[in-house]
């Protein structure tokens, strides 16, 4: 190992023992039923789950359904991405064929295919600015974020460095084509509900 490398293991080991430490107290505090529980960046945020919220995820994993199996799509289930304490909730993640936990038990962020969040107010500048950037960091190689205050899906696709370099929308409504990527399906937009 050089230099760089013990550094960036030291790091990104430094990272994921504050993590599990802020996450040990967050589970020693009242969070209230029905919220979300997640760190971007260093900073908890708690959203609540609304109907709208949970129509749209419901609907995604149903259709990941055709593809993946019960046991490689999750929500809400913490996986640490790179950057600055990045211990995301996902609302929709694919994982690869193959993916194991870590000795930790927690999934790594490198056999995740995709990603889905589902836009809440109060957390939406993290889906569109932070957790964007930690997902292509990651090379997630689809991430989809459905935003029902536009109406719209954007579709991220092919990571470079900290960000996309190809973005699609398509309206609520219209397909979301994933075909030509490692997701391999056209996920329809036909139910997602509108606030």
């Amino acid at each position: 190992m050089t230099v760089l490398e013990d550094r960036i293991a030291m790091a990104e080991s430094d990272n994921t023992s504050a993590l599990d430490e802020m996450f040990e107290r967050l589970e020693t505090m009242p969070v209230p039923e029905g919220y979300k529980v997640e760190i971007v960046e260093g900073t908890v945020f708690m959203s609540p789950q609304r109907d709208t919220h949970w129509e749209i995820v419901l609907d995604i994993v149903e259709q990941l359904r055709t593809r993946y199996s019960r046991k490689r799509v999750k929500s809400d289930v913490r996986i640490d991405y790179p950057g600055h304490l990045n211990g995301f909730a996902t609302d929709v993640t694919a994982m690869a064929e193959g993916a194991v936990k870590t000795e930790d038990g927690r999934w790594r962020h490198q056999d995740v295919e995709c990603v889905a969040e589902v836009i809440s107010k109060g957390t939406a500048a993290n889906d569109y600015g932070p957790k964007k950037a930690a997902y292509a960091a990651a090379e997630v190689p689809v991430y989809v974020i459905a935003d029902p205050y536009q109406g719209r899906c954007h579709i991220y696709t092919h990571p470079k460095g900290d960000d996309y370099a190809t973005e699609t929308k398509a309206a609520f409504g219209d397909d979301l084509d994933l075909g030509d990527t490692v997701v391999g399906l056209v996920l329809s937009t036909a139910d997602f509900p509108r606030d």
